[in-house]
């Protein structure tokens, strides 16, 4: 006897999601992106740095924060094991895996080794608004020059490309200190023993957060622990209060206070201690190498640590004037934009010897959000101009108009998904297209194109009720001769931004 068949079991289809703490993007924020980077690369380039490039995956005892001493080391960073059996992760930053690359390459490289490197990079982080676990960084990096020329250098250069990627100066403010006077602190707080690292450490990463929680957070990670909104605890370094006090009071030495003199306020709260004397002296020699230090929006501000294990010497961070707003009002705190220091000991881990680096990454991401909230309200960036495809067989003479816009450097597409004229202008709008053109069948006997200024059209539309009358008078619509099309395309564009920059 037949058996009966199966119910039809239904088909498994994944659910179409993205990864918790990913994104995707789209063209006018990958455009945007890349033209900002084109600025940075120049400016870099401009001072002697040169490209370089490597893998995203690094073996993740090279890595250096993160060690494979669990069954599967994902702490902050993406792990896999290769068949071979060796621990692989994704880069958490550019700055390791050059400290890899400098070493593997030692002899041959010139030193000082100037460079610079764009590429995403990948932190098993929290997820949070604004806060994603890939992220593009923007890095400048010398490595074999020592403390303070090469810092200062790198200081400076820091705000010049904060300025080219679009932030005007006094609109940020670049933030000094040094970690050496923080092992100063250390040593004032008796915290310098090996015993202490991890207690350092702790400390270290509450006083990171001195911005975002202020001195009564901070104090609760320094002490007991603190409970973040969502209800999570974060254990405590232990601290009793009088280091507590001492720590707060470095903290609160910056340019607000000490009669704008944190160098003095901090050597004050140091005392003798033989770091925070080495760390003071590179920081005044920081200053000193840079003519116009205020000018640039450069300050020392003992607050800013780093949140990287691998600094010792001079950190840096950059940070907006003012909070920026939304569309709505809504004040919005972007936090730091960059940041970067010297870190003397990442190439010893491979040579042996301590190899000087200095080096300072861009928030790309934060940049970009920021010179979108700083755009004016209901602005598009422009599209291609869209040719309209109205004749199947007249396919070869759209893409050769295509063709010969894209030469003279306009950017165009022949529009490919039908021949509905409504849905041809529609989709033309969508692409926030400047400009379509038009050729069919009349235009085409009589030598002709109609260009269709999208962007006049689009504001007459708002003064004109009479729908008949708009369709009889057709203000941004006119028709040329075809060997006039490249002319005339990058008049009307001429024309529009003109009246972009002009209102």
């Amino acid at each position: 006897m037949a058996q009966k068949k199966d119910k039809k079991q239904k088909t498994f289809r994944p659910k179409a999601r993205v990864p918790r703490g990913f994104r995707d993007r789209l063209g006018p924020e990958i455009a945007a992106e890349r033209e900002m980077l084109a600025r940075i690369g120049a400016v870099y380039e401009a001072h002697g740095f040169d490209p370089l490039e490597t893998p995203a995956f690094e073996y993740t005892d090279a890595l250096g924060k993160f060690l494979p001493d669990v069954d599967r080391p994902n702490q902050g960073v993406f792990s896999i094991q290769d068949d071979d059996e060796q621990w692989m992760s994704l880069r958490y930053d550019l700055t390791a895996p050059l400290a890899r690359f400098v070493a593997e390459n030692y002899d041959g490289l010139p030193k000082p080794f100037r460079r610079y490197q764009i590429g995403p990079v990948w932190r098993n982080e929290k997820p949070g608004p604004g806060r994603f676990r890939q992220f593009t960084q923007c890095d400048a990096d010398t490595v074999g020059a020592p403390a303070p020329y090469a810092d200062a250098e790198i200081c400076a250069l820091f705000a010049d490309v904060i300025a080219a990627a679009g932030i005007e100066r006094g609109d940020f403010f670049i933030r000094v200190s040094n970690r050496k006077i923080v092992d100063g602190l250390f040593e004032k707080i008796d915290l310098a023993d090996e015993a202490d690292l991890q207690t350092r450490l702790t400390v270290m990463r509450s006083m990171d957060k001195f911005d975002k929680f202020g001195a009564k957070g901070v104090a609760l990670l320094l002490g007991p622990g603190r409970k973040d909104e969502s209800g999570d605890f974060t254990e405590g370094a232990g601290l009793d209060d009088n280091k507590i006090d001492t720590v707060l009071a470095f903290l609160q030495s910056g340019p607000e206070g000490a009669n704008n003199d944190p160098l003095s306020a901090i050597a004050n709260i140091l005392g003798e201690t033989a770091s925070g004397a080495a760390g003071l002296e590179e920081l005044h020699g920081v200053k000193a190498s840079i003519p116009d230090f205020e000018t640039r929006g450069i300050v020392f501000d003992c607050s800013v640590i780093r949140g990287l294990d691998y600094y010792t010497g001079p950190v840096f961070e950059a940070e907006f004037t003012s909070t920026l707003s939304d569309a709505k009002g809504r004040p919005v705190q972007m936090g730091s934009i960059g940041g970067g220091g010297r870190y003397d000991g990442l190439v010893k881990r491979f040579k042996g010897v301590e190899v000087p680096a200095v080096g300072v990454s861009v928030g790309v991401s934060r940049l970009l959000a920021a010179l979108e909230l700083k755009k004016s309200a209901g602005e598009t960036p422009q599209g291609p101009v869209v040719i309209l495809s109205l004749e199947k067989h007249q396919m070869a003479e759209y893409q050769k108009m295509a063709a010969e816009l894209r030469a003279a450097d306009v950017r165009a597409e022949v529009y490919l998904g039908g021949s509905n004229f409504a849905k041809q202008l529609k989709y033309a709008d969508k692409r926030a297209a400047p400009v379509a053109i038009i050729q069919g069948e009349d235009e085409r006997q009589n030598g002709e194109i109609t260009i269709k200024d999208l962007v006049k059209g689009a504001e007459l539309s708002k003064q004109i009720e009479d729908n008949r009358e708009w369709r009889e008078e057709q203000p941004a619509q006119f028709s040329v001769k075809r060997s006039e099309l490249v002319e005339t395309v990058k008049k009307v564009l001429g024309r529009q931004n003109d009246l972009s920059v002009h209102p």
